[in-house]
């Protein structure tokens, strides 16, 4: 799977550490950023061009990763054609990739370890989309939204 990463200077170690193991399970990773863990740095440089990735379909999903989680969220959903969602519990991340075709994964760098965060980047990657037709219903109700 392509899958692209992004975060800024409260989630740049864990993003280090998911490329690694994410490329060691075979899969095509881009790193867009940051470079370097800089304090002064702001998330939506980072996860705009991510989910802008996602969204034309450079890669098939996303995660981004901040201090929270929150302001990635925030920022990744108001690119046409997100759907990320800032998951803390397995049962989520499966459940917005089933039900919600959840395409960004955020995650929070400060408040959760880096197993907990492989475990839902494995499971990320793992779900699919059920295309029930109660979920595409919803979904349509969303993207009217965005225009």
């Amino acid at each position: 799977m392509k899958i692209a990463l992004a975060a800024d200077h409260g989630g740049f170690d864990m993003k280090q550490m998911l490329i690694a193991r994410l490329r060691k399970a075979g899969h095509e990773v881009t790193d867009l950023g940051a470079a370097t863990p800089d304090p002064d740095d702001d998330y939506p440089d980072y996860v705009i061009p991510l989910a802008r990735a996602v969204a034309a379909g450079a890669v098939d999903r996303g995660i981004v990763i901040c201090g929270s989680g929150v302001g990635a969220s925030v920022v990744a959903n108001k690119v046409k054609g997100i759907r990320a969602g800032l998951c803390h519990d397995h049962y989520s991340v499966r459940q917005g990739v089933e039900d919600d075709d959840m395409n960004v994964l955020c995650l929070g760098g400060r408040v959760m370890g880096i197993e907990v965060a492989w475990d839902h980047a494995q499971t990320f990657i793992s779900a699919t989309f059920s295309g029930a037709e109660r979920h595409r219903r919803r979904l349509s109700k969303v993207a009217q939204l965005e225009g």
